[in-house]
């Protein structure tokens, strides 16, 4: 398993190498946008501190220890978010999805759904994963039910795992889904974006 810079395409998102040039988009998208922001472990970025979020994560794609996606609009280009393979695991097949937002109008529409069903797929399908896992802020409830929707399986809690940008000791919830899972998670996720409009 050797995740890289690649474009994974669907009916609705397309997931495209991150580029620097996405920077002041993304800043955009999320500026003043309290459900992306408040739970994060880092601060709500100004639009140079995006930028360098941004240049971080194309050379981390770059050296192969990440491999960050723009989420975008299948029909335009247009970019609509953000989310990355992280914590890649090469020997033991293992892959990370996080640092993953969607601007407000896309959100529950589809979009987030998709985009984690192409990341699981190429993850299975095409890198041969054994394992595809997620952690977000146990007090994120809206992450956490999206994460179960896409039949992911809760692992446990990490107590006091980081120090939030605010201050504050997060405790993070863990959640997978390992190879013997994928063809039934895999099925009824094609099942479910078949059904959306």
């Amino acid at each position: 398993m050797d995740p890289r810079a690649v474009t994974l395409e669907g009916k609705r998102v397309r997931l495209r190498p991150l580029a620097v040039d996405d920077a002041d988009r993304l800043f955009e998208l999320s500026a003043g946008d309290e459900a992306i922001w408040r739970l994060n472990p880092e601060s709500e970025p100004d639009r140079d501190e995006m930028r360098r979020r941004t240049e971080f994560l194309v050379a981390a794609t770059a050296a192969g220890t990440d491999v960050a996606f723009a989420q975008t609009l299948a029909a335009t280009g247009e970019v609509i978010g953000q989310t990355t393979y992280m914590a890649i695991d090469r020997p033991n097949g293992s892959v990370e999805i996080g640092r993953t937002w969607l601007a407000r109008p896309h959100r529950r529409t589809g979009a987030n759904t998709e985009s984690k069903y192409l990341l699981m797929r190429h993850a299975f399908d095409d890198l041969g994963a054994n394992r595809v896992w997620w952690k977000t802020d146990a007090l994120n409830e809206t992450s956490r039910n999206a994460i179960l929707r896409l039949g992911a399986t809760f692992e446990g809690t990490l107590r006091h795992h980081m120090v939030t940008w605010s201050g504050r000791l997060r405790d993070t919830v863990v959640y997978s889904v390992i190879r013997p899972e994928w063809p039934a998670v895999r099925a009824r996720l094609e099942d479910r974006l078949a059904r959306r409009p």
